[in-house]
């Protein structure tokens, strides 16, 4: 079989308390390359936690992530290896993802150099912001002189120019305009697929994950609770939690309703394993 870009194996995240409070709980997935899979579940389900644990960034309590067939460290004061240059990760917020400070030219350059030094293809920081619709003389200006889609678009620009074979995205539409978000989400599939690239991406906006991703994980309260196909899943959700939140969805009939909000009775049901609503196939 072929070996999947990144696997993780029951990856469990905790934080300090009394008790601790066990944001990812047991969390289990592979992505092959050239695959767009979809982590999607409300605010506070683990979705940002399990993205940082998986790119190393995020201490994990338990568990391992595989990159290819090499162990992912948790990143301490020292350079991580080469070859790890390989997974790529887009941050929420581009304000705080890329230094003022510095030419936008010359942080793509970070991620072309990160290429070279994997002995991959090198490249023109240029050529990148050309591919994500950008300008490309801006590569002489500063973070500040763009708006935020561009600013995330330059993010998005670091991370591909760095060629890899993974790329970890973590909510990277959320601070964008609603004209621009599906834009973007599609754009960053077309690069993964062109590059080979698998890509785990993150959001709570269902509507453009369905556009974009093959598969889909369902998270609640730290759990995969339904995974598979992303059109059999939007199509036939089997889950409670996913109906729940497929049902959120506005739809524009022109009448004005406003989805029901769930009841407490509801989200007791949210909780159970329903194994029959994981890993499932196309129809």
């Amino acid at each position: 079989m072929t070996v999947p870009v990144l696997s993780t194996s029951d990856v469990v995240v905790e934080y300090r308390g009394r008790p601790p409070l066990r944001a990812v709980d047991g969390v289990s997935l592979a992505i092959g390359a050239g695959e767009v899979v979809a982590l999607v579940g409300e605010s506070g389900c683990g979705k940002s936690s399990l993205a940082r644990a998986v790119i190393g960034i995020e201490k994990r309590a338990s568990g391992s992530v595989r990159f290819g067939t090499s162990d992912v460290p948790v990143l301490g004061i020292r350079r991580r290896p080469h070859e790890l240059t390989g997974m790529q990760m887009v941050f929420q917020d581009p304000n705080s993802s890329l230094n003022p400070r510095r030419r936008v030219g010359d942080q793509i350059g970070d991620g072309v150099s990160a290429a070279l030094a994997r002995g991959e293809a090198g490249s023109d920081p240029a050529e990148w912001l050309e591919r994500v619709g950008l300008d490309p003389g801006a590569a002489r200006s500063y973070p500040h002189e763009f708006s935020g889609g561009q600013k995330q678009r330059i993010a998005i620009a670091r991370a591909l120019a760095a060629r890899p074979a993974m790329l970890v995205a973590d909510e990277p539409i959320s601070a964008l305009d609603a004209s621009t978000q599906t834009s973007v989400a599609a754009l960053m599939r077309a690069l993964c697929l062109d590059a080979g690239a698998g890509m785990l991406f993150i959001s709570h906006d269902l509507s453009v994950v369905r556009r974009i991703a093959d598969r889909t994980l369902v998270m609640y309260r730290g759990r995969i609770v339904e995974s598979g196909h992303t059109e059999t899943i939007w199509q036939d959700p089997i889950h409670p939690y996913t109906q729940a939140l497929l049902a959120a969805i506005p739809v524009p009939d022109g009448a004005g309703r406003l989805p029901i909000t769930p009841q407490d009775a509801d989200r007791l049901t949210w909780t159970e394993a329903i194994p029959e609503a994981l890993e499932r196939t196309a129809p």
